[in-house]
Parts: C-alpha cells; sequence; structure tokens
C-alpha cells in the first residue's frame, strides 16, 4: 500500500571519496536525508516474530496519533511520541503460523501476511559469515535443496553511519533456491543458513535469519558508541566518529603524505632521492600478485616494501604512462623513479595511477610501493592482468618477481589517519547502520563470525569481545541472549617451528570470551580452514557446530556440541600428562594416526614439537629435546596440522597452558 511520508529526519552518511592525482586530495562528507517510515520496514510480509516474548511493533507517524496491532487474536496500542515514534507491544505468544498482521492507523490499514511465530537469530561478522551459499562446498546441489517454507531469511543492506539509523530498507523471504541464492557473492549467508536449517530440522519450529555482515570489517564498527566509549582504547575514536558526523574527514590526504614521510623509514628514503638508488643486499623476492601471508609473511601487519625494475625503449622515454598494480590491502604510496605518482587510503580498491610526462626515461625504471597493512591480510593481490604499465601503445607485465622489505610492525607505528567517510571500518559504523535499525526486534539469539581483521589485537579483542555481547543485549533488551562464536579456521602457511602468531593468540580470546561470558559459546573450525583461503569452503559444519551449540545449551536437547577441552596438566618423568573434559565418549584421532599439534617447553620457554599418544581418556605428551617439560601447547599455530578429537568427531579446542 502507498501511504503519505509524514515527516523525514536528517541522517548523516557516507558519500564516496574522491581521488585526484597528482595532488592527491581527498574529499568526503557525510549527509544523506532519510524518511522515516509509518511502520518499520523491519515488518513486512514473510517474517518470522519470536516466540514466547514479548513482540515489539513500531513505527513514525505524527506526534499525538494513535496505532493498533492485532496478530492472532491479540492486539497492542500505541500512541506517537513527541518525536513521532510508536510501540505497540504484543504478548508472548506460542510458536505457529502462518498468521496476519494488521497495523491501524488514522487513515491506513497496513496488513501483513504469511507471518510465522519462531525464534529469530541474528547471523554477523564479517566475510566468513557473509559469504553466500553459492560460493560454499557442494553450492549447486545445496541451493537445489533449499526449499524450507518454514525458513525465513533477511539480509540488512551494507551501511556506514556516524549516528545511529533508525531504518534498514531489507524485507523477509520465505527460503527457497531462488531466494538462498539471490544477490552477491552467492546469495546468503551460508554460515547462517545451515545453522538455520539444522535448528529448523531438529526442533521442527519456525526460523528467521536476520543476516548483518561485511567482509573484513573490525570488531569495533559493530559496537554502539555508549559501549565501546567505555573501554579507554576507543574513547578518542569514539569522538572521533562524532566530529566526522559533522566535518567529515577534514583534508585527510594532507594528514597520510605527512604520516607516510614521518613512518616510512630508512628504507624508503633511497627511493624517494632522485636517484632512487637503495641497499639492496637484505632484500628478498616474492611474486605478485599474492597476500603476503601466503608468501612468507604469515600474520605479519605493518609496513613492506616492494620494488620492481622495468625496461622502456628509447622511442618511449618522457612519454605520459599509467601505471596499474590492482587491489592493495590496506593503504600505499607508490613512486616511479623517486617521484610520488599515487597513494591511496582505501582497502581493496584498484589501484590506477597515473605517471606524468618526463617520469620514464630510456633504460631502467624502478617502481617502489610501501604498502601498510593494519590487520587481517596485506599485500599486493588481485589477478596477475591487473598488475602492469600501459605506455606508448605498450603494455609492461610486471606480474612476478619483486623484491620486498619487511618494515616495522603496525604496533611500533604513529596512530594512521583513518578515512573515516565511505568506511566500514571505523568505530561503531556499522552498529549504527546495521545493528540499531533492528533494535528492539525481539530475538532468540545471535551467531558471530568475525576476528580475522582484528588479529595482532588479541589481548584488546578479549575486552572488547565481551563489551560488544554486553552491549548488543542491552539494545535488544531480551535479556542475556545466547551468543555463539566461531573461532578462527586454520589458514595461511603451515609453521615449520613452533611458534606463537597472531592467529592462535585470536582464537584463545574468543575461547576466553565463550567460557567467561554468561550464556555464549564456541564453534571451533581449527581442522576445516584451508591454508591458501581464508574463505574456506565447509560451511556446512560451521553451521552444524554452531546449531549443536544452540541446541543444547539454549534448548536443552541432549547432544554432544564440543570437543576435547584443556582440563589439566602434570609433568611426570619427562612427559606432560594432558586431561580432558568434553570427551564424549573418549579420545581418539581422525586418521587413525599418531596424535599431531603439540608441542612442549622447559624452563627455557622455548617449544618444540612432541610426540603423544592416548592413554585413556589422557595425552601423554613428550619431546627428546625437553628433558623436563613445563608447559604444553596444542593447535597453537596460524594453520597448525591436527587431528585429536573426541569419539563423536568434534575437534579438541586450541590451546596452551602457559603465559610465555
Amino acid at each position: 500500500m502507498s501511504r503519505p511520508i509524514l515527516f523525514a529526519l536528517s541522517l548523516l552518511g557516507g558519500m564516496t571519496s574522491s581521488l585526484s592525482l597528482p595532488s592527491f586530495t581527498v574529499s568526503a562528507k557525510a549527509q544523506t536525508t532519510q524518511a522515516l517510515p509509518p511502520v518499520s520496514p523491519l515488518f513486512t510480509d514473510n517474517m518470522v516474530l519470536q516466540r514466547e516474548k514479548p513482540i515489539k511493533v513500531w513505527g513514525w507517524l505524527t506526534p499525538g496519533e494513535n496505532v493498533t496491532v492485532k496478530l492472532a487474536g491479540k492486539s497492542a496500542k500505541a500512541t506517537a511520541d513527541k518525536t513521532g515514534k510508536w510501540l505497540a507491544v504484543l504478548p508472548p505468544m506460542k510458536a505457529g503460523g502462518p498468521y496476519t498482521m494488521d497495523v491501524e492507523e488514522k487513515k491506513f490499514v497496513t496488513t501483513y501476511s504469511n507471518l510465522l511465530i519462531g525464534d529469530v537469530w541474528i547471523c554477523s561478522g564479517q566475510s566468513n559469515m557473509e559469504m553466500g551459499i553459492g560460493a560454499a562446498k557442494d553450492a549447486e546441489k545445496e541451493i537445489a535443496a533449499a526449499n524450507y517454507p518454514n525458513i525465513r531469511l533477511y539480509t540488512v543492506p551494507k551501511k556506514v553511519a556516524y549516528s545511529k539509523e533508525n531504518v534498514a530498507n531489507g524485507k523477509w523471504e520465505v527460503c527457497t533456491p531462488q531466494t538462498v541464492s539471490a544477490n552477491g557473492w552467492g546469495g546468503f549467508s551460508a554460515v547462517g543458513y545451515y545453522f538455520g536449517r539444522k535448528l529448523n530440522q531438529e526442533l521442527n519450529v519456525p526460523i528467521g535469519l536476520i543476516h548483518t555482515s561485511w567482509g573484513g570489517t573490525i570488531a569495533e564498527a559493530w559496537v554502539s558508541g555508549e559501549s565501546l566509549a567505555t573501554m579507554n582504547d576507543f574513547k578518542g575514536a569514539v569522538a572521533q566518529v562524532a566530529a566526522t558526523a559533522k566535518d567529515g574527514d577534514g583534508d585527510l590526504t594532507m594528514k597520510m603524505k605527512k604520516w607516510w614521510l614521518d613512518n616510512e623509514g630508512a628504507p624508503a628514503k633511497g627511493y624517494q632521492n632522485r636517484d632512487y638508488s637503495v641497499d639492496k643486499s637484505n632484500w628478498k623476492t616474492m611474486k605478485l600478485p599474492s597476500t603476503w601471508e601466503t608468501a612468507g609473511l604469515p600474520g605479519f601487519d605493518g609496513l613492506v616494501y616492494f620494488r620492481r625494475e622495468v625496461e622502456i625503449p628509447q622511442a618511449s622515454a618522457g612519454k605520459e604512462a599509467v601505471l596499474s598494480l590492482g587491489t592493495i590491502d590496506d593503504r600505499d604510496v607508490t613512486y616511479v623513479n623517486g617521484q610520488m605518482v599515487g597513494m591511496m587510503n582505501q582497502h581493496l580498491d584498484n589501484r590506477v595511477y597515473k605517471i606524468p610526462a618526463g617520469v620514464l626515461k630510456a633504460g631502467k625504471n624502478v617502481i617502489a610501493v610501501t604498502v601498510l597493512d593494519t590487520g587481517g591480510e596485506g599485500g599486493i593481490y588481485g589477478t596477475a592482468d591487473m598488475l602492469h604499465l600501459e605506455m606508448d601503445g605498450h603494455t609492461y607485465d610486471l606480474s612476478g618477481d619483486w623484491q620486498y622489505l619487511k618494515g616495522e610492525e603496525f604496533t611500533r607505528l604513529k596512530p594512521v589517519p583513518v578515512q573515516m567517510t565511505n568506511n566500514p571500518n571505523v568505530s561503531t559504523v556499522l552498529f549504527n547502520g546495521m545493528v540499531n535499525p533492528l533494535v528492539p526486534f525481539a530475538i532468540k539469539g545471535a551467531i558471530w563470525y568475525q576476528g580475522e581483521s582484528n588479529a595482532g589485537r588479541a589481548e584488546q579483542y578479549s575486552r572488547l569481545l565481551p563489551t560488544l555481547i554486553k552491549d548488543w543485549r542491552k539494545q535488544f533488551e531480551v535479556g542475556d541472549f545466547p551468543f555463539y562464536i566461531v573461532q578462527l579456521a586454520s589458514y595461511m602457511a603451515r609453521d615449520a617451528e613452533p611458534k606463537s602468531d597472531a592467529w592462535p593468540l585470536l582464537r584463545e580470546a574468543q575461547e576466553m570470551t565463550a567460557t567467561n561470558v554468561k550464556n555464549a559459546g564456541i564453534a571451533v573450525a581449527i581442522d576445516i580452514g584451508e591454508a591458501n583461503d581464508i574463505h574456506p569452503k565447509n560451511k556446512q559444519e560451521v553451521g552444524r557446530r554452531l546449531a549443536l551449540d544452540a541446541l543444547a545449551q539454549t534448548y536443552g536437547v541432549k547432544v554432544a556440541y564440543s570437543g576435547p577441552v584443556y582440563k589439566a596438566m602434570k609433568a611426570e618423568n619427562g612427559n606432560v600428562i594432558v586431561q580432558f573434559s568434553q570427551l564424549n565418549g573418549g579420545l581418539m584421532t581422525t586418521d587413525n594416526a599418531p596424535v599431531k599439534g603439540f608441542a612442549v617447553a622447559g624452563e627455557n620457554k622455548k617449544f618444540y614439537w612432541a610426540d603423544a599418544r592416548i592413554v585413556g581418556n589422557t595425552v601423554v605428551v613428550s619431546s627428546s629435546w625437553v628433558k623436563n617439560p613445563t608447559a604444553v601447547r596444542y593447535a597453537w599455530g596460524n594453520n597448525p596440522d591436527v587431528n585429536l578429537v573426541n569419539k563423536v568427531g568434534l575437534p579438541t579446542v586450541p590451546f596452551r597452558t602457559d603465559r610465555f
């Protein structure tokens, strides 16, 4: 039904940043206008409303106007307050349907049809939650079988916002092969779908899945400003968001140019000079395009310097050219023969830089790129055909071997100026744009697959993730609802020797949150990752393990939901005897081979790979290199080789007994 817009509210949003060369100016100003509808667009045909909890329905009308909501023989009245918002609360109802719901105003009646009452789960995080069914394992078969009339899907549109948005213009859809595969990157969240499918099959109640995620994003973007400001780490960031809401980015490019000059360090000074000379004795070789995590720098966040020479014939010398570098994560500054030709602050955008006349010369020319990665994957990556130089009608291939040098770690650098507008990796902006519009919709719980972009900040994450959970529970006003976390899957090259990388520390922060936060849990994915793909395809098992968590801990179903969990250790006669809880029938290996994945250390705190064997309900660990072991680790690496499970096949939770 069409209806008049009764009043509007100006909200701050984002415009795309523009970059012009060679001045490199960036302009961005947050300014959009959004109308507030009589009924929140979260309410549509085909929706699922939460069973056994008060059902809140809301919208915006003329202040003082009355509204009545009717559903399944129940009704609730409300009056629009001085801001125009109204909120009607229907009593708790049992699972069932389909129903119709009427919202009656002074002059209009809006009817919503094919409603179900069941359980509503929020599915959130970054790209591994966003990854659709069509991009995951067995896509064709799974899509064809996705006919579940009692599963309903809602995807929140991506939105960066610097103050709280009130509406998200999605719609509820019945789960069919067409709806699960619609939209980008494979369609509806694969993890969310497989989680919801398992619940629907086991419980025989309608399931509503609200998918709100954004690939490559940091956890602090998903927390409200008032909650994030309680952490000293983020007080300044929250204030900066408020300033951006008023003034945009200001002259970000000038700030960033100064930052590069202050932070690039000695390796870059040579190719900033006219002769662009540099001591190459300690530089190594990396094949590009690739992420540097998969090409020699696993788990590194910070500066990396890249260098490549290209020969130009005399006939082309001095002419204009175009340099294409493809996608870079996160930021870069690029020089040709010592002259800066480009700089970008937006991760993953294609770099295409114009080289002015007079820069390129006959013979050897040097292209030098400094890349800054602040978390997750880093490097110059995309496709090989994106790496090239175009000049005088000829294309010079730049894929293949580049020289590189590892620079300072990110944590040792000065604070980086942040592009605030149109940037999802800014504190609070995704809560504002993609979570707040859902509040106060009644929900059963939430599942969360995120952390790759916070790797390298594990200690902070151990405080940040509980803050996020507490914040969401406060916002939705349905008590301490269950919150289930996917622990990061294995990824990157396997370590030749035991060491402590960023990802195992982040996994530990996730496990600590699941252990210490009331009504939280974890789904371990250490055994189903892929060394060369940060987006492992087996989302069926991730969804199943999350559902096992929910079935056992939320719904009270008697089902095993956890793999073995470290309980205690005892050093004895050169061995370490490790005890576990959550045995669920006992210990075994997935391949009937000796136990893999253990390392031990002695008083010198140096870890060595260990031999391990199952003895009853324990694992006995030893190493010929460690006579008197004092600490043991299991699955402690970015991509550990592991095979220890319980009798129901669930993997052992990664752990360490030390705090070295």
